[in-house]
């Protein structure tokens, strides 16, 4: 099993900054990748940024205010979030890729939410 820590999330003004955190512990494991999506009410859970052997992926809507990070060897990924918009209000959660587990787990899910 992987167990997924996040913290960092919170209410902030538009415009404002956030960073959030995801750690990931276990026994005997090595991460693939790392990420996060977020879920706003009523709508799916969409994928917002990915980290993987130092490469990145983000979603179009948050190229430019956001960065994703990790540091391997804490097995922690970061999600700096700059200039945010309402629409960023969401939970996001972190999600781990770990090597040879065959399946995908999951944080429990931190609150953001940007007020106008």
């Amino acid at each position: 099993q992987v167990q997924l820590l996040e913290s960092g999330g919170g209410l902030v003004q538009a415009g404002g900054s956030l960073r959030l955190s995801c750690a990931a512990s276990g026994r005997d494991f090595s991460i693939n990748a790392m990420g996060w999506y977020r879920q706003a009410p009523g709508k799916q859970r969409e994928l917002v940024a990915v980290f993987s052997g130092g490469s990145t992926v983000y979603v179009d809507s948050v190229k430019g205010r956001f960065t994703i990070s990790g540091d391997n060897a804490k097995n922690t990924v970061y999600l700096q979030m700059n200039n945010l918009k309402p629409e960023d209000t969401a939970v996001y959660y972190c999600y781990a890729d770990p090597v040879a587990k065959g399946r995908r787990f999951w944080g429990q899910g931190t609150q953001v939410t940007v007020s106008s």
